[in-house]
């Protein structure tokens, strides 16, 4: 296992890869029926560490301490801001618990926007990839099993993850907030959600079989990985 494999969740592996991503009758469709996103997200981009607070208030309880980069990569945190007031932002936060939030102070960040929002169902195995609010692409893909499911919430891609073309989930990984509830430590690390590709681990789109990740094949997730960035918005849902 490589030091890059520790931070998100191992797949079952040695099924067969079929399918490919959803037809563009199947986008029109979900486009009608499907979860509410936001044209834009308002991002910050953190040039320094922040402490998160409970409250827009410094003598409030401490949420803790947030990187200004991110610890695969090293690229810079970027979080989705949720609220404003005055001098402070509420943001969503990486790791345990999921989907929680904070305040940070708005010194020391740089304000993005992004139009992408990815949603994930669970029930029908699929990503809804969402631009401006509306579908643009709908991809089939592989989900937790009952037992080690995908964690349902409100999240945010941390990082993007070229792997290497023998490495398990290649050739990408977008690795999200996300965190196991099943598993407090997987292989050395934080039980951490990724959506990645089938390359040496296989997998029947469709299905739900994964320790928790999202499973996608390689062109899929080579769209994802050269157009969602840090900060993006995912939901996960049934």
């Amino acid at each position: 296992m490589t030091r890059t494999h520790r931070f998100w969740l191992p797949l079952l592996a040695a099924l067969a890869l079929v399918g490919a991503t959803w037809s563009a009758s199947a986008s029109a469709r979900v486009d009608r029926n499907a979860h509410s996103v936001r044209p834009t997200q308002t991002l910050a981009a953190l040039l320094t560490p922040h402490m998160a607070y409970s409250k827009p208030d410094a003598t409030s309880k401490r949420v803790g301490p947030v990187s200004a980069q991110r610890p695969i990569t090293a690229v810079q945190t970027v979080l989705p801001v949720l609220h404003t007031q005055g001098a402070w932002l509420q943001v969503r936060l990486p790791g345990r618990p999921n989907s929680h939030t904070g305040w940070i102070k708005s010194e020391g960040t740089a304000s993005q926007t992004t139009p992408w929002h990815l949603v994930v169902t669970t029930s029908t195995p699929r990503v809804i990839v969402y631009r401006d609010g509306h579908v643009v692409k709908v991809f089939k893909a592989i989900v937790g099993a009952p037992s080690t499911p995908t964690p349902h919430g409100e999240f945010f891609v941390e990082e993007s993850i070229q792997l290497q073309s023998t490495d398990p989930g290649a050739p990408y990984a977008l690795a999200l907030s996300a965190r196991s509830n099943v598993f407090h430590e997987f292989a050395g690390g934080p039980g951490q959600v990724a959506l990645h590709g089938v390359n040496n681990i296989g997998g029947v789109l469709g299905t739900a079989v994964s320790h928790g990740c999202v499973r996608l094949d390689s062109a899929s997730i080579g769209w994802l990985a050269f157009r969602i960035g840090p900060g993006v918005p995912v939901t996960i849902t049934n």
